[in-house]
């Protein structure tokens, strides 16, 4: 089944210690998410699947940016999110490879707003492998869409974070009802 490995968010403002709204940063340290996320790559890459990274960012000026948003409305207060800034490069420590997919969303899920539907098509995918930040946010957002456009969802958990570790584990709860969660250890069981 071709599959494609979605790495959500890891980005320098919401998951490193640097970031201006790094709320998961501790969790995602503590849980080495990146390092996880970097060897599921690597399975991905053996493995033939299409390996896709997603950050969220907003053009300069702030003029795409949802003001009345609760979770992205003060953004431009704060200097967080701009596109092509510091804050939107990726994690240092991820690996960003040239074939990589890089794909820019103004919203949480991937989907929205961006060319992540006609890449996944075009290619032929049928299932994604979804890993990130946070997790009660852009995985389970993303998870959705993708469960709504009929794509088989797995959610690699170790490689995913939230604030805390209950909101992590709820948001898996609510997740296991239209995706399958595994770990990144176990993606080979997925082939």
């Amino acid at each position: 089944m071709r599959t494609a490995l979605i790495g959500l968010d890891y980005i320098v403002d919401i998951m490193h210690p640097a970031g201006k709204i790094a709320r998961c940063a501790p969790q995602a340290t503590e849980r080495k998410i990146v390092a996880r996320f970097n060897a599921a790559k690597e399975f991905a890459r053996e493995a033939g699947w299409l390996t896709v990274v997603v950050k969220v960012g907003f053009e300069a000026g702030y003029r795409d940016q949802p003001k009345h948003s609760p979770l992205f409305g003060r953004a431009d207060e704060c200097g967080a999110l701009v596109l092509g800034g510091p804050g939107t490069s990726f994690h240092p420590d991820l690996r960003v490879d040239a074939d990589d997919i890089v794909i820019a969303k103004p919203r949480v899920s991937a989907f929205y707003g961006t060319r992540l539907q006609q890449t996944l098509s075009a290619s032929g995918v049928e299932r994604v492998v979804l890993c990130g930040v946070s997790t009660g946010m852009a995985v389970q957002s993303t998870a959705r869409d993708a469960h709504d456009r009929d794509y088989r969802v797995v959610i690699a958990e170790d490689a995913c974070a939230a604030p805390t570790p209950a909101e992590h584990d709820a948001s898996l709860r609510t997740l296991s009802q239209i995706a399958t969660i595994t770990t990144t250890e176990a993606l080979a069981d997925l082939t």
